[in-house]
């Protein structure tokens, strides 16, 4: 049985995460912690996420 998620506010996660959508928004770089780096882009109209592979660790 698959969960699908459709609360606004849910989150998932995972090492590897497959997104889908008809619209996508440009890359903006974010700052995690100190000097690393990250991504972000939004996913609009019809959008889709799953996890592709699991986490090692959770913390």
């Amino acid at each position: 049985m698959v969960k699908i998620y459709t609360g606004e506010g849910d989150t998932i996660k995972g090492e590897r995460i497959i997104g889908e959508a008809r619209k996508i928004s440009d890359i903006k770089v974010i700052v995690k912690s100190g000097r690393h780096k990250a991504q972000r882009i939004i996913l609009r109209d019809n959008a889709m996420c799953m996890v592709d592979k699991k986490l090692k660790y959770i913390k």
